[in-house]
């Protein structure tokens, strides 16, 4: 079932970045093809349903988050895959990564097998990445385009805000934003070309807009220690351990 309002946020993205929704329909059925039936949904409901989740972006002030991250190590984490390298580096597994599969390959691969679960989200640009799915012990696939079979759609545009959608979609109680500031510069972590960056602001500016629309319908508490953003609560890190109980 696709989010109500979805569709004709699609629309506009597909028009801003002059996407082709064909090949993304085409991509998502690639990845469907490579799919296994599993229980990873139900993975995920147990998870985040009525759970606090924080969601981890690669944002400037991602290198600030991770010595605080390690104090909650029971708190489930979901991590956008451009900071999943840093993550994992500092001991940090997230129980679930949201990637199009442009992050680093050789963290993939190394926690590909644990209990982390990876969203796989299929678009026109990464067809030839997919086959990457078959080293995941536990995966599923989600689109922007039409769900159907085993590919999902729970609404969202970047790596980032997707991972606040699938909290909001699974019915998280608090969701709290790491890394993602949404703002003028671009973290260190994103690996970012000179050449992308105007694109990559761009895409980030319309993750935010996005997030802005969730808060306006969520049944989720939000809150983000990052850059402010419209409908979160902005907190300090002092005040994780009261948001948190």
């Amino acid at each position: 079932m696709m989010l109500l309002g979805w569709k004709k946020r699609y629309s506009d993205i597909l028009k801003e970045f002059n996407y082709s929704e064909k090949k993304d329909s085409e991509s998502a059925m690639v990845l469907n093809s490579l799919l296994k039936k599993s229980n990873t949904i139900e993975k995920i409901i147990r998870l985040i349903e009525g759970n606090t989740v924080f969601v981890i972006g690669s944002g400037p002030s991602l290198s600030t988050s991770i010595p605080r991250l390690k104090k909650y190590g029971k708190s489930i984490k979901i991590a956008a895959d451009s900071a999943l390298k840093p993550l994992v580096e500092n001991g940090i597994i997230p129980d679930i990564i949201i990637t199009d599969l442009d992050g680093d390959e050789a963290t993939m691969e190394k926690i590909a097998k644990t209990k982390s679960i990876f969203v796989v989200h299929a678009h026109g640009d990464n067809i030839k990445k997919l086959e990457l799915v078959k080293k995941f012990k536990n995966c599923i696939g989600t689109t922007q385009s039409k769900p159907f079979s085993k590919i999902q759609n729970f609404g969202g545009f970047t790596d980032g805000d997707r991972g606040v959608f699938l909290a909001n979609y699974f019915n998280a109680r608090k969701i709290i934003l790491f890394g993602m500031d949404f703002g003028n510069k671009i973290g260190k972590f994103s690996n970012t070309k000179k050449t992308e960056r105007k694109t990559k602001l761009q895409k980030l500016k319309r993750g935010e807009n996005l997030l802005e629309w969730l808060s306006t319908f969520t049944k989720s508490e939000l809150f983000t220690t990052s850059k402010s953003i419209q409908g979160f609560k902005k907190i300090s890190y002092r005040e994780l351990d009261i948001i948190i109980t």
